[in-house]
Protein backbone atom coordinates (compact mmCIF):
# COMPACT_ATOMS: atom_id res chain seq x y z
CA UNK A 1 0.00 0.00 0.00
CA UNK A 2 3.27 2.60 0.97
CA UNK A 3 4.33 1.86 -2.69
CA UNK A 4 0.88 3.71 -4.60
CA UNK A 5 0.52 6.15 -1.67
CA UNK A 6 4.35 6.93 -1.92
CA UNK A 7 3.61 7.75 -5.93
CA UNK A 8 0.32 9.74 -5.07
CA UNK A 9 1.87 11.89 -2.68
CA UNK A 10 5.05 12.80 -5.31
CA UNK A 11 2.50 13.37 -8.56
CA UNK A 12 0.96 16.09 -5.60
CA UNK A 13 3.85 17.33 -5.00
CA UNK A 14 4.86 17.90 -8.74
CA UNK A 15 1.54 19.03 -9.63
CA UNK A 16 1.66 21.41 -7.16
CA UNK A 17 5.20 22.44 -7.79
CA UNK A 18 4.42 23.00 -11.14
CA UNK A 19 1.54 24.85 -10.75
CA UNK A 20 3.96 27.15 -8.33
CA UNK A 21 6.22 27.68 -10.49
CA UNK A 22 3.95 29.21 -13.67
CA UNK A 23 2.34 31.27 -11.23
CA UNK A 24 6.23 32.88 -9.55
CA UNK A 25 7.04 33.50 -13.65
CA UNK A 26 4.02 35.53 -13.65
CA UNK A 27 4.20 36.98 -10.60
CA UNK A 28 4.66 40.68 -10.16
CA UNK A 29 5.81 42.43 -6.47
CA UNK A 30 4.60 46.15 -7.72
CA UNK A 31 1.34 44.60 -8.87
CA UNK A 32 -0.65 45.11 -12.30
CA UNK A 33 0.90 46.69 -14.65
CA UNK A 34 -0.17 48.87 -17.43
CA UNK A 35 1.53 51.00 -20.07
CA UNK A 36 0.08 54.55 -20.06
CA UNK A 37 0.74 57.40 -22.83
CA UNK A 38 -0.26 60.97 -22.64
CA UNK A 39 -0.48 62.83 -26.23
CA UNK A 40 -0.79 66.69 -25.84
CA UNK A 41 -0.93 67.38 -29.81
CA UNK A 42 -1.85 70.65 -31.75
CA UNK A 43 -2.71 71.52 -34.90
CA UNK A 44 0.45 73.90 -36.00
CA UNK A 45 -1.32 74.43 -39.29
CA UNK A 46 -3.41 74.03 -42.17
CA UNK A 47 -2.66 74.00 -45.50
CA UNK A 48 -5.54 74.26 -48.48
CA UNK A 49 -3.66 71.44 -51.10
CA UNK A 50 -3.84 71.80 -54.68
CA UNK A 51 -1.57 70.10 -55.98
CA UNK A 52 -2.09 67.29 -58.79
CA UNK A 53 1.07 64.75 -58.94
CA UNK A 54 1.50 63.60 -62.59
CA UNK A 55 5.10 62.01 -62.77
CA UNK A 56 7.49 60.47 -60.22
CA UNK A 57 11.03 59.47 -60.66
CA UNK A 58 12.65 56.84 -58.98
CA UNK A 59 16.46 57.15 -58.89
CA UNK A 60 19.21 54.55 -56.92
CA UNK A 61 22.45 56.30 -56.87
CA UNK A 62 26.07 54.49 -55.43
CA UNK A 63 27.63 57.38 -52.88
CA UNK A 64 31.44 57.39 -51.60
CA UNK A 65 31.60 59.90 -49.31
CA UNK A 66 34.53 61.02 -47.38
CA UNK A 67 35.83 63.34 -45.11
CA UNK A 68 39.22 64.46 -45.73
CA UNK A 69 41.69 64.45 -42.68
CA UNK A 70 45.30 66.22 -42.42
CA UNK A 71 46.69 63.59 -40.06
CA UNK A 72 44.52 60.42 -39.65
CA UNK A 73 42.80 58.22 -42.36
CA UNK A 74 40.10 59.51 -43.89
CA UNK A 75 36.49 57.78 -42.50
CA UNK A 76 34.60 56.51 -46.10
CA UNK A 77 31.37 55.44 -46.49
CA UNK A 78 29.74 53.59 -49.40
CA UNK A 79 25.97 53.83 -49.77
CA UNK A 80 23.02 52.72 -51.73
CA UNK A 81 20.69 55.90 -51.82
CA UNK A 82 17.00 55.13 -53.09
CA UNK A 83 15.53 58.41 -53.46
CA UNK A 84 12.27 59.59 -55.71
CA UNK A 85 11.12 62.88 -57.29
CA UNK A 86 7.36 63.67 -58.07
CA UNK A 87 6.33 66.67 -60.61
CA UNK A 88 3.03 67.99 -60.22
CA UNK A 89 1.26 71.30 -61.50
CA UNK A 90 -0.73 73.67 -58.78
CA UNK A 91 -4.26 73.85 -59.97
CA UNK A 92 -4.57 76.57 -57.03
CA UNK A 93 -3.12 78.93 -59.58
CA UNK A 94 -5.73 78.85 -62.21
CA UNK A 95 -8.13 81.47 -61.75
CA UNK A 96 -11.74 82.24 -63.89
CA UNK A 97 -9.79 84.26 -66.71
CA UNK A 98 -7.58 80.95 -67.41
CA UNK A 99 -10.53 79.08 -68.74
CA UNK A 100 -11.68 80.05 -71.94
CA UNK A 101 -14.73 78.96 -74.65
CA UNK A 102 -13.72 78.86 -78.40
CA UNK A 103 -16.81 77.85 -80.20
CA UNK A 104 -16.93 74.05 -79.20
CA UNK A 105 -13.11 73.75 -77.71
CA UNK A 106 -12.48 74.59 -74.12
CA UNK A 107 -8.85 76.31 -73.68
CA UNK A 108 -7.22 75.75 -70.33
CA UNK A 109 -4.44 78.00 -69.59
CA UNK A 110 -2.24 75.70 -66.69
CA UNK A 111 0.10 77.09 -64.24
CA UNK A 112 3.85 75.26 -65.53
CA UNK A 113 4.57 71.99 -63.84
CA UNK A 114 7.36 72.32 -60.89
CA UNK A 115 9.18 70.23 -58.86
CA UNK A 116 6.75 69.43 -56.03
CA UNK A 117 9.40 67.42 -53.59
CA UNK A 118 12.24 64.98 -53.76
CA UNK A 119 13.62 62.63 -51.02
CA UNK A 120 15.40 60.02 -49.78
CA UNK A 121 13.37 56.88 -49.39
CA UNK A 122 15.65 55.69 -45.99
CA UNK A 123 13.54 52.58 -46.12
CA UNK A 124 14.93 50.92 -49.32
CA UNK A 125 18.57 52.76 -48.73
CA UNK A 126 21.51 50.71 -47.60
CA UNK A 127 24.96 51.59 -45.86
CA UNK A 128 27.12 49.12 -48.01
CA UNK A 129 30.63 49.66 -46.42
CA UNK A 130 32.06 52.13 -44.14
CA UNK A 131 36.10 52.44 -43.42
CA UNK A 132 37.35 54.48 -40.12
CA UNK A 133 34.05 56.01 -39.33
CA UNK A 134 33.69 54.97 -35.64
CA UNK A 135 34.31 58.40 -34.96
CA UNK A 136 32.59 60.44 -37.45
CA UNK A 137 30.02 58.10 -38.52
CA UNK A 138 26.73 60.14 -38.05
CA UNK A 139 28.41 63.18 -39.77
CA UNK A 140 29.85 60.75 -42.86
CA UNK A 141 25.93 59.39 -43.43
CA UNK A 142 23.88 63.01 -42.90
CA UNK A 143 26.60 64.62 -45.65
CA UNK A 144 26.45 61.32 -47.62
CA UNK A 145 22.43 61.70 -47.46
CA UNK A 146 22.55 65.64 -47.93
CA UNK A 147 24.31 65.07 -50.92
CA UNK A 148 22.17 61.91 -52.76
CA UNK A 149 19.33 64.43 -51.64
CA UNK A 150 20.36 67.23 -53.99
CA UNK A 151 21.58 64.88 -57.01
CA UNK A 152 18.03 63.71 -57.05
CA UNK A 153 16.69 66.94 -57.95
CA UNK A 154 19.53 68.06 -59.76
CA UNK A 155 18.92 64.71 -61.87
CA UNK A 156 15.09 64.67 -62.28
CA UNK A 157 14.89 68.18 -63.47
CA UNK A 158 18.13 67.24 -65.66
CA UNK A 159 16.16 64.16 -67.16
CA UNK A 160 12.98 66.55 -67.95
CA UNK A 161 10.50 65.47 -64.86
CA UNK A 162 9.09 68.67 -66.07
CA UNK A 163 8.32 68.20 -69.85
CA UNK A 164 7.25 64.63 -68.42
CA UNK A 165 4.76 66.48 -65.91
CA UNK A 166 3.61 68.77 -68.90
CA UNK A 167 2.67 64.98 -70.66
CA UNK A 168 0.98 63.62 -68.49
CA UNK A 169 -1.08 66.60 -67.96
CA UNK A 170 -2.76 66.30 -71.34
CA UNK A 171 -3.28 62.13 -70.66
CA UNK A 172 -4.64 62.74 -67.20
CA UNK A 173 -6.47 65.93 -67.22
CA UNK A 174 -7.34 66.25 -70.61
CA UNK A 175 -9.78 63.42 -70.81
CA UNK A 176 -11.56 64.15 -67.64
CA UNK A 177 -12.18 67.91 -68.76
CA UNK A 178 -13.42 66.51 -71.92
CA UNK A 179 -16.34 63.83 -70.24
CA UNK A 180 -16.96 67.07 -68.00
CA UNK A 181 -17.48 69.74 -70.16
CA UNK A 182 -18.70 67.75 -72.67
CA UNK A 183 -16.18 69.90 -75.80
CA UNK A 184 -13.09 69.04 -76.81
CA UNK A 185 -10.13 70.55 -74.26
CA UNK A 186 -6.74 72.11 -75.25
CA UNK A 187 -4.48 72.58 -72.73
CA UNK A 188 -1.86 74.99 -72.50
CA UNK A 189 0.77 75.77 -70.17
CA UNK A 190 1.68 79.49 -69.28
CA UNK A 191 5.18 79.82 -70.38
CA UNK A 192 4.76 77.79 -73.94
CA UNK A 193 1.84 79.90 -74.58
CA UNK A 194 3.84 83.37 -73.37
CA UNK A 195 7.10 81.79 -76.12
CA UNK A 196 4.74 80.72 -78.50
CA UNK A 197 2.57 84.41 -78.45
CA UNK A 198 3.20 86.57 -81.91
CA UNK A 199 5.71 89.71 -80.61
Amino acid sequence: MRRPINLLIILIVAFVAIFLWEKLKTFNPFGTEEASTTHNIVLKEMTTLGKIELANFTFRDVVEQEIKRSYLPNPKAILIVQGNAVGCIDLTKVKAEDVATKNDTLIVHLPDPELCHYSIDHKNSKIYDTQYAFMNEQQLLNEAYKSAESKIQQSALEMGILEQTRKNADLVLRPILENISGKKVVLQFRLSATLSAPK
